[in-house]
């Protein structure tokens, strides 16, 4: 029990080669029993049909029947039994009539005594007759032949044996080339079990069971109690592991890098065929950070790990953020253009210019930018939205201007989220394409039965003919690189339209001209 329990309490290596070296010697042990076994069956056959061929030998001699009819056939038959026995290696040959009484025998004491074994089944039946039996030397294997006068009936019996040890003996000789056979299969069987337990030991970098169990229960753990989401592939870009965050972002993953339900975008990520930290892309509602990080086991690529963030929620933020500091802009420019104005009028009230002031005050509140902007677009979050463009644009140079064709009553917009998500990147866009230069950015809201109509002209260089078909796409910018992610605007505008079932085109005239048409959004009732 002490064995069993040192070996149970060993190290997986050890307990795999005594495993393994107790299944070979079993293996090696049952075969050269089963060939033992069988080699001692044939000897025992062939000596058999040995003894038989030469009892149905002496058994059809013809002095063996003539002297059967002498007054003394031992006289006969005892120097023929025994110059058989001699020439042939027999251990006995034995001679008797019908009633078994022996006329031959190796010991000349026991002639005319009975048989010491039963001869009746040969003498009766006239059969010969195989088998081991004891007798008067020992156990022996031995035939049997009757033997027949010249009218067939039988008259007496041949018994011809040779005894077990000589058979023992001739297995004997043929065991050593087993056993050496049986011992190189042996080593053979150790060498290949310690060349297994060192691969194991490999594979498993040298952890015992219970550290492995370990390590699987920390890394369950782990992968299920990180927020962030975790994908890992394999050479081949299989997946081989995603956790909880991970199939919350990105839904049925599958197992195969070419299949998975995502944006070429995306894919192109996870493949590597867009390297990089932090790689921002769109799936569905969320805005997904992706990094893509190699794993090596002791210096063997084994595959990649990709980390997913959801910074929907922040990029929202941020472009509430930006919105909130574009109106406070506006405000700052507007009380900036103000206080002049009011300093304008105080100098000439100073001055005694009455009339000139009054004139002055009078052009100053007639027909203004935004009570124009306000009649036209009745809508107040459209309208502070793009009242605070229109100072963005004329801080960097530019002039944006609503056009005549512009109608949005009051309340015809619903919730304003997504048509102040298209309006302000498109307007954005545009005053990033004039970069500074003067220009003009001419802005059209309609909105109808059928939803906002929007359209934002710019007159600046305009898209390259290449590149129309792409400026929707994520990560596309034609911006120099600035921090935090580029070329999500107007990914996120089409998004936004294509979620209402709407959509957004581009095309050049003498500029860029973005159309975009923004459906109401579908109203789900309660019962």
């Amino acid at each position: 029990m002490s064995l069993v329990r040192r070996v149970r309490d060993a190290s997986l290596g050890t307990q795999l080669f005594v495993l393994q070296m107790v299944i070979v010697l079993l293996a090696v042990g049952g075969t050269a029993s089963v060939w033992a076994d069988h080699t001692r069956d044939q000897l025992d056959s062939l000596y058999e049909q040995r003894a038989l061929a030469i009892a149905q030998s002496v058994a059809a001699l013809p002095q063996v029947r003539e002297a059967f009819d002498l007054r003394n056939p031992e006289k006969v038959l005892q120097p023929l039994a025994l110059s058989v026995q001699g020439s042939t290696g027999a251990d006995y040959v034995v001679i008797a009539n019908r009633e078994q009484t022996r006329y031959a025998h190796p010991n000349a004491a026991l002639i005319g005594e009975r048989l010491s074994t039963d001869g009746t089944t040969v003498l009766t039946t006239g059969r010969s007759w195989v088998g081991t039996e004891t007798g008067t030397i020992g156990t022996t294997v031995r035939g049997k032949a009757p033997i027949f006068d010249e009218y067939g009936d039988v008259i007496g019996l041949v018994s011809v044996g040779v005894l077990r040890t000589t058979v023992t003996g001739r297995l004997a000789a043929a065991l050593p080339p087993l056993l050496w056979t049986a011992l190189a299969v042996l080593v053979c069987g150790l060498t290949a079990a310690a060349l297994i337990t060192a691969r194991v030991r490999r594979q498993t970098f040298g952890l015992e069971p219970s550290e492995i169990a370990a390590l699987l229960e920390q890394r369950e753990g782990v992968l299920h109690g990180v927020k962030e989401g975790v994908l890992a592939l394999d050479l081949a870009g299989r997946v081989t592991l995603v956790n909880d965050a991970a199939r919350e972002l990105l839904g049925d993953v599958g197992q195969d890098l070419t299949r998975m339900p995502v944006s070429d975008r995306m894919r192109d990520v996870l493949a590597g065929d867009d390297p990089g930290e932090d790689r921002v892309v769109l799936h569905g509602d969320r805005v997904l950070v992706l990094n893509r990080t190699p794993v090596s086991v002791r210096g063997q690529h084994r595959g990649w790990v990709v980390t997913l963030r959801d910074r929907t929620e922040l990029v929202r933020l941020a472009r509430e953020l930006d919105d909130s500091s574009s109106a406070t802009e506006a405000l700052r420019a507007q009380a900036h253009e103000f206080a002049n104005r009011m300093h304008t009028v105080v100098g000439l009230l100073e001055l005694g210019e009455h009339e000139a002031a009054i004139g002055f005050i009078t052009r100053f509140t007639r027909g203004t930018y935004a009570a124009d902007l306000r009649e036209r677009v009745q809508d107040p979050t459209l309208a502070a939205l793009l009242m605070a463009k229109s100072a963005e644009a004329a801080e960097r140079g530019a002039r944006l201007v609503l056009a005549e064709d512009s109608d949005v009553p009051e309340g015809s917009v619903g919730d304003p989220q997504d048509a102040v998500l298209v309006i302000g990147n498109l307007v954005a866009n545009a005053i990033d394409a004039l970069d500074g230069a003067s220009g003009t950015i001419e802005v059209s809201l309609l909105a109808d039965t059928g939803g906002l109509h929007v359209r934002v002209c710019d007159s600046g260089p305009g898209i390259a003919p290449e590149l129309v078909g792409e400026v929707f796409g994520e990560g596309f910018t034609t911006k120099a690189a600035h921090s935090g992610p580029r070329g999500l605007g107007l990914a996120l505008t089409r998004q936004a339209c294509l979620r209402r079932g709407g959509w957004v085109k581009v095309r050049n005239a003498d500029g860029a001209v973005f159309t975009a048409l923004l459906p109401p959004a579908v109203v789900v009732g309660t019962r």
